[in-house]
């Protein structure tokens, strides 16, 4: 069974911060309405770090029905990085990965035995910056997908996303910016700190109606 997933913050306290420090966003947040962003559970970071990789560059439902294939290799059940390991490349192949992520599958598993992915309890006592820094060691995972898991899996208050295409939009939009730069993204939100999560959440909600 999956552990528990919760917020590591409280949201009303992060509206109210980043509302006094930043106007227009205040403005968005009351546009958006209540913060309710859930988190995605997972039973292991292994197997949510694989499942981000299967997703890479592809829509919803042929990730997920690759996904489900994967996950059938193993009978269904949560995977396993001995197991996935042991499993052929021409296997996950067939089940829909390409070349280059059935090599990054195989690469995570290898690195999850060794250690440099461990499990919920011990990734939960980590800093982010130790996340990213080791997560991003594994072949085909980059920044911005430990932080989609730093956001959507372990809920951490201050992560500020950058290189996200809809983030960038949106912050544009919002600021009267055509083509906002990360290094300027960067230098405005220091004032947003530690509730960085909060605003990349609202940015990406005000694109949705």
């Amino acid at each position: 069974m999956a552990p528990r997933f919760a917020l590591a913050f409280d949201p009303a306290e992060g509206c109210r911060v980043l509302g006094r420090r930043e106007p227009r966003l205040r403005a968005l947040m009351k546009r958006c309405g209540p913060f309710a962003m859930k988190l995605r559970p997972a039973p292991t970071p292994f197997e949510a770090l694989a499942e981000s990789i299967v997703y890479q560059q592809l829509h919803g439902k042929a990730a997920a029905s690759i996904f489900a294939r994967l996950k059938a290799l193993q009978g269904g059940a949560a995977l396993e990085p001995a197991r996935m390991l042991q499993t052929p490349g021409e296997a996950l192949r067939a089940a829909g990965l390409s070349q280059a992520k059935a090599l990054a599958i195989q690469d995570l598993s290898a690195k999850t035995l060794e250690g440099l992915v461990p499990g919920w309890a011990q990734v939960r006592r980590m800093e982010d910056a130790e996340i990213l820094a080791r997560f991003t060691q594994v072949r085909g995972i980059g920044r911005w997908t430990v932080e989609m898991l730093l956001i959507f899996r372990l809920g951490r208050p201050d992560v500020w996303p950058v290189d996200d295409f809809a983030v960038r939009k949106a912050y544009g939009l919002l600021l009267g910016i055509e083509q906002p730069k990360p290094r300027e993204m960067d230098a405005r939100a220091e004032a947003w700190r530690p509730w960085r999560t909060l605003a990349a959440w609202y940015l990406w909600r005000s694109l949705e109606g």
